[in-house]
């Protein structure tokens, strides 16, 4: 039986490292994205991962298990950009980057066990294409709420379509980890 707690921590952890990484290579470069520039960015992403599903095949030599862990750690990115605003130059230590960063799985982390819990982990039935067209669906959302200068009537927010990109995300890449 799966344990969904501890394949989490793994994936995570690899997410985790590389942004940690690229931290080291880049400092906290991301701060100067707007929060449309962010949802760009997950855009593309999802849709390479769209792309190489249909297509079955990259030529740059990276596959689809990358670029979920682009949206998870973009994905993160965003919630910390809603919070802070974005800025016009690099202001925030990698520190206080990984800190915000930890804080903002940890979000993505209540979300999915209360999720799980409701719905029985019904993920783990579905097709890892369906994550990836559902990541693309809250994208869209996202981009018509930012449209809308943040407005929404009865609709969730941009930072609730951002977990549950990061969740999305993260099913996939248990489900392609752990060979399900």
């Amino acid at each position: 039986m799966p344990n969904t707690n501890e394949e989490f921590d793994v994936v995570l952890a690899k997410c985790r490292s590389v942004f940690a990484k690229k931290l080291q290579d880049y400092g906290a470069s991301w701060r100067i994205l707007r929060p449309s520039s962010v949802t760009d960015q997950l855009f593309i992403k999802a849709k390479r991962i769209r792309c190489i599903e249909i297509k079955g095949e990259s030529r740059v030599g990276e596959g689809i298990y990358p670029e979920f862990m682009g949206i998870v750690n973009y994905g993160a990115i965003g919630l910390i950009q809603l919070e802070k605003g974005c800025a016009d130059t690099v202001d925030m230590t990698a520190e206080e980057a990984l800190r915000l960063y930890d804080e903002k799985i940890s979000l993505a982390r209540k979300l999915m066990l209360d999720k799980n819990h409701d719905y029985d982990e019904a993920w783990r039935g579905m097709r890892i294409s369906s994550y990836t067209d559902l990541i693309l669906t809250k994208l869209n959302r996202v981009k018509e709420i930012e449209d809308h200068c943040g407005k929404t009537i009865v609709s969730e927010g941009i930072d609730s379509n951002y977990l549950d990109m990061m969740n999305y995300s993260i099913f996939g890449l248990i489900r392609l980890e752990f060979n399900e």
